[in-house]
């Protein structure tokens, strides 16, 4: 699985950051930026979470 960020989405509410601190990184204005865009099979529900924590729908996972 991979985690997809569209940084034009983002607003930086960072609420997908908590879920996530292993995969998402928020930048010094709050704005998200992913880590890794490979999601380790033990990180997927935390991936998941990222993803619906999100008001933007700025996150997606893809297979």
């Amino acid at each position: 699985m991979k985690l997809l960020m569209d940084s034009t989405r983002c607003q930086g509410y960072g609420l997908c950051q908590e879920p996530a601190p292993e995969l998402v990184d928020l930048d010094e204005w709050g704005y998200a930026q992913v880590r890794e865009s490979e999601v380790p099979a033990d990180g997927e529900d935390a991936a998941a979470a990222a993803v619906a924590a999100c008001p933007n729908s700025a996150l997606r996972m893809v297979k």
